[in-house]
């Protein structure tokens, strides 16, 4: 099972539930609808990764704010980077299928590490830099469902089991990304920061070659 560090100890997490479409601008850059419901998607255990791969000039990366979760409530904060195969994606929603093809393929959840947090969710915020420059910043206030929202929502059908994390949703500034980029995450509590964590883009991911190969199956 793969791990994050939460506090002084590593942690096994079962699966990592996101939250779809939660910024409106976000939501506007990709010109989607904005939903009547939450959107709630899965990315298994061997997404989480902690190195972040160069896959295609199509992936693109979505930084959030992330919630680790014990007893059913935030127990621990941290930052993460929701990698999604743009075409995949588009061509899946064309055709009404799931897409885990798309945002469950392995390392796509880059996350890292979590700080136990005792806080008010209503602080926090975050910034990513690409290359130095801020290309994501948001936060509580522009969240169309809140983190309370989110729970409640997520366990009228699933089980959260301890230490299962949700990425809270992307804000705008989503873009496609080269190797040798690098990226700083940050989450903060107020002024406070809990979080940093750095990733260079390494050279092609794990399973490149079979991604490519479906992409052109889809096509054909």
């Amino acid at each position: 099972m793969k791990t994050v560090q939460f506090g002084e100890k590593r942690v096994a997490v079962s699966k990592v539930v996101c939250i779809g479409r939660n910024y409106v601008e976000h939501i506007e850059e990709l010109g989607n609808e904005i939903p009547e419901n939450m959107v709630v998607f899965n990315k298994p255990n061997s997404a989480i990764s902690d190195t972040l791969y160069y896959f295609s000039e199509k992936c693109r990366f979505e930084g959030e704010i992330c919630f680790l979760i014990r007893s059913g409530k935030i127990a621990g904060v941290g930052f993460g980077l929701d990698l999604t195969h743009a075409d995949i994606q588009n061509r899946l929603k064309q055709k009404g299928l799931p897409w885990e093809r798309a945002k469950a393929f392995d390392h796509s959840a880059v996350l890292s590490r979590f700080a136990v947090f005792g806080g008010t969710v209503e602080s926090l915020h975050m910034k990513l830099y690409r290359n130095d420059r801020l290309v994501q910043y948001a936060g509580y206030d522009l969240m169309m469902y809140k983190p309370a929202a989110m729970l409640e929502e997520i366990q009228t059908f699933m089980t959260l089991e301890d230490n299962d994390v949700i990425m809270s949703g992307t804000p705008k500034g989503v873009a496609t990304y080269n190797t040798g980029d690098r990226f700083v995450g940050q989450v903060f509590s107020g002024t406070k920061l809990l979080v940093e964590a750095s990733w260079i883009v390494q050279e092609e991911g794990p399973f490149v070659a079979s991604n490519q190969r479906s992409r052109k199956e889809e096509r054909s």
